[in-house]
């Protein structure tokens, strides 16, 4: 059976890759490095640092094997160049909404499960206000449930 392919935008993919770059190339030869350094300080049953470079390692080794594996089956999805998607909701836009109630705007971007980050405003395309969001255009008004009841988002701005 084939693996399921994983939505990444442009940018999204190439914050992986550059991640990936790191870990094998700087900080990979960094730990292995200290291994050896706290390996010449003798006794490693009661080595400290050596212990903790060895537990850094395995971080480091699962990440990159998980970066390698999401890398290989990314489904690269750009919207910027198509016409028939400007002025609708798609993944990888750029959406502004303000709310009913308030007059709050924000600004999010739909993207895939594996980029979401509420902190960059980076909404995961599964998640109840881009479900909401998808396909709608400007001046469209959508409604999300929240724990705190439900909310009225009316859409001002798409952008890719």
């Amino acid at each position: 059976m084939a693996e399921e392919l994983i939505p990444f935008t442009k940018d999204g993919y190439q914050t992986l890759q550059e991640e990936l770059h790191r870990l094998k190339h700087d900080e990979r030869p960094a730990v292995i490095q200290a291994i050896a350094d706290a390996r010449a300080h003798g006794d490693l049953s009661e080595n400290a640092e050596y212990h903790a470079a060895r537990e850094r390692q395995g971080f480091i080794e699962g990440r990159i094997a998980e970066l390698e594996g999401n890398l290989s089956r990314a489904n690269i999805i750009d919207f910027s160049a198509d016409n028939t998607a400007k002025g609708q909701v798609r993944f990888g836009a750029f959406v502004t909404v303000q709310e009913e109630n308030t007059g709050d705007k924000k600004t999010y971007r739909v993207v895939g499960d594996l980029e979401a980050d509420i902190r960059q405003n980076k909404i995961s395309i599964s998640s109840p206000i881009a479900k909401a969001l998808l396909g709608k255009k400007i001046d469209d008004m959508i409604e999300v449930n929240a724990p705190k009841g439900a909310i009225e988002y009316v859409i001002t701005e798409i952008n890719y």
